[in-house]
Parts: C-alpha cells; structure tokens; sequence
C-alpha cells in the first residue's frame, strides 16, 4: 500500500474517545446537556451537536466569571479562600450578574450595602441592593 490508511494506522489499537467537552475545552458535560434537550424538545430528538456544546459553553463562561470576581473580593478581604461571602458580594457588586441572579442568597447572609461602602464601591451600585 502506497500510504493509505491502513499502512499508518497499522500495528496501533483503537484511539482512545476523546469527548465534546474536551474537544471544546469547556468543564460542563456537552453530551449529557445533548441528551437532556433531546428529550425536551419537541421535534422528536433532532438536534444539532453543536447546540450542546454552546449551550454547555454558558454556565462554564458564567462560573469562571462568578469565580473570578469572587476571588478579587476575597483578595480585597485580605483572605485566601472564597466563603459564600465572597460569591455574594461578587454577584451584587456586578450589575449583570444582580440582573441575572436576584432571588438568591448565596448563603452568604450579610449585610451588602455596608460591606461595598467599606470598599469604595459606587453608589448607584449602592441604591440598587
């Protein structure tokens, strides 16, 4: 054989499964989110495979977002680790993220408005919690 297929892949086993998420280098499950809308939709399960990853997309980009502004509170605290403290005042101090996620706690009970005064936050910022 003059370098077909058979020739390069000789003497090897199967190649190892790689997944969609790691295809796509995202941290949320793209073939379970793929079977979750397949049984939720109403066209009989036809659904294309690159919904799923984008859907799988979105909340890896709003966890790393979450995450990332909650870190930044927990280095203005002056501590290494993030409390459910830190998650709150990251979702309050953000407009879009208080737009998005209003009804919940975050277990973080704590007084938000006193605690982005002590940090310079602005006041419209403020007058919104």
């Amino acid at each position: 054989m003059a370098g077909g297929k058979a020739a390069k892949d000789s003497g090897k086993g199967k190649a190892k499964a790689v997944s969609r998420s790691q295809r796509a280098g995202l941290q949320f499950p793209a073939g379970r989110i793929h079977r979750h809308l397949k049984t939720r939709t109403t066209s009989h399960g036809r659904l294309g495979a690159t919904a799923a990853v984008y859907s799988a997309a979105i909340p890896g980009y709003l966890t790393a977002e979450v995450l990332e502004l909650a870190g930044n509170a927990s280095k203005d605290l002056k501590v290494k680790r993030i409390a459910p403290r830190h998650l709150q005042l990251a979702i309050r101090a953000d407009e879009e993220l208080h737009s998005l996620i209003k009804a919940s706690t975050a277990g973080g009970g704590i007084n938000v408005r006193c605690s982005l005064q002590q940090h310079g936050y602005s006041w419209r910022i403020l007058l919104r919690c």
